[in-house]
């Protein structure tokens, strides 16, 4: 199939999708250029020309990027992606398995993190890999590929647990699943800044908070399903495999929700329409010279150390605020660490479509100083003073996990305002390999050092002094790294044929 990059519609498109959107190749050769010309996929000929090739016609009928018809309301695609963001973020729930597989298999504790482990190495390794594949397939393809691989690996998981071979739950987990959660996460993206230009950190927002969100859901939900089922081998097994049909039909209703913006003619235009201007506007550069740029390698920092310094607090919520307060004369219970760590996942989900709005307000860079420079104000308000006020710790942990949540959710739109549109989903996969990065980083700093200081004898708050003091040290490094980042150098720009053929799109 002979594809071309549009980049009025910000996408690779097969000829008979340019004739229907009005996006014209460059190619003399190519007869979706000529005038009169009509492809066999042109609205209103859903007819196979004999010619075509049957493969051909349902390539681009079934799994093509979906057009959104005239009148199509931009705001039925948040809830596409939030089908898939919900379903992917069972992941930070994966704890509520851990004491039920550590007892049935007789796992250690390091064990039964596994999975997760591996399915966040996973994702950033997946959408590192996948995120230009995304963009040329589109978000339909994408979601599929995320619903396939992530229920797989659900149902492996079943077998696993009902078999009790554990490597087959790390593996359907972790790796299978761990694909879904990275292409799954990255789906989305793309399609949400093309059709909020205005709003493009709300958009991706919306999403992206449904990741944060989706344990909040997961926790209870698995909870009630182990405690019918039982927390025996076969019970986990039918947890599993309960939790994979009921994501794979869930997140199905993104797959045939989701559509990408029409690209509508101006009144009185001619055949081939004006583009719109923020598909050809400013500044746009391919994944492949993004890499190359100072810029991406800041930004990388900058989301690295953010997520360091959020999952230190997050991974070990639990047992450091009971840690903090064991001497104190109200001691908190393990039902209100529970509660500790469900407020911390609010603050997550919060902060990500919260803090991404903001910045469509306050600018990008400015949002980033907020969560890096305040996030170190907060470590230090912990560190100097968090042992004597639960309410002064509460309160500062969760501004630092929502400003995890806004790391995230605002990247993408950082990435546009630098990069474009052309190729931002492929540029949000490969940086996503900062996440994979900090997610082995920050839990290996808190716990090393609170085990290290725990075999010198101290108690307490004293056990997490020293890795907060590193984390502020690595807030600083990327509030560095963000009052670096400049505009893009223009010799990493997209090449002249590429601007040849959108002036021909403008023709």
């Amino acid at each position: 199939m002979s594809s071309k990059y549009c980049l009025q519609y910000g996408g690779y498109v097969d000829k008979g999708w340019r004739t229907r959107t009005g996006c014209r190749s460059s190619d003399p050769n190519d007869r979706s250029a000529q005038p009169g010309y009509r492809s066999p996929h042109t609205v209103g000929e859903p007819v196979r020309s004999p010619s075509q090739p049957r493969g051909r016609f349902l390539s681009s009928g079934i799994m093509s990027p979906p057009v959104a018809p005239p009148g199509w309301s931009r705001w039925l695609v948040p809830p596409a992606a939030l089908s898939v963001h919900l379903s992917i973020g069972q992941a930070y729930a994966w704890s509520v398995f851990k004491p039920p597989l550590e007892s049935a298999l007789g796992l250690s504790g390091t064990q039964s993190a596994l999975p997760f482990q591996l399915g966040i190495v996973m994702l950033g390794l997946s959408a590192a890999f996948g995120g230009t594949l995304v963009e040329r397939n589109g978000p339909r393809w994408a979601m599929t590929v995320a619903l396939v691989c992530f229920s797989s690996g659900f149902l492996l998981a079943s077998l696993g647990a009902a078999t009790e071979q554990y490597w087959l739950i790390v593996f359907g987990y972790g790796f299978v699943g761990g694909i879904g959660l990275g292409i799954g996460y990255i789906s989305p993206v793309s399609t949400l800044i093309k059709w909020f230009p205005d709003r493009p950190g709300m958009a991706t927002g919306i999403a992206i908070m449904g990741f944060g969100g989706g344990a909040l859901i997961a926790s209870p939900w698995s909870a009630q399903m182990l405690e019918s089922f039982g927390s025996d081998s076969s019970g986990i097994a039918l947890a599993f495999l309960v939790h994979g049909l009921s994501y794979a039909v869930f997140m199905s209703l993104g797959v045939l929700l989701v559509r990408v913006p029409r690209i509508e003619k101006p009144a009185g235009g001619g055949a081939g329409g004006a583009p719109a201007p923020s598909a050809l506007s400013g500044v746009q550069v391919s994944a492949r010279g993004a890499v190359r740029t100072p810029q991406f390698w800041c930004l990388w920092v900058i989301l690295c150390m953010n997520v360091t310094a959020g999952i230190g607090i997050l991974e070990k919520a639990a047992p450091m605020i009971k840690d903090f307060f064991a001497d104190s004369s109200t001691p908190v219970s393990v039902s209100a660490a529970a509660g500790f760590v469900a407020l911390l996942s609010a603050a997550n989900m919060a902060g990500r479509i919260g803090w991404s709005s903001t910045s469509d307000l306050i600018g990008r860079k400015n949002i980033y100083r907020v969560y890096l420079g305040v996030g170190a104000l907060m470590y230090a308000s912990i560190a100097w003073f968090g042992d004597s006020s639960k309410p002064l710790f509460i309160l500062c942990a969760l501004v630092i996990l929502s400003f995890y949540g806004g790391g995230f959710a605002t990247i993408p739109a950082y990435l546009k305002d630098l990069f474009g549109t052309y190729q931002v989903g492929a540029i949000h996969g490969r940086l996503l390999t900062a996440w994979s990065t900090a997610g082995v980083l920050g839990p290996l700093i808190v716990n090393w050092i609170a085990d290290r200081q725990e075999e010198a004898g101290k108690t307490g708050s004293a056990l997490y002094g020293t890795s907060f003091y590193i984390m502020i040290g690595l807030l600083a490094v990327g509030f560095v790294a963000n009052e670096l980042v400049r505009p893009v150098d223009p010799r990493h720009h997209v090449s002249a044929p590429k601007e040849k053929e959108a002036a021909d799109v403008q023709r």
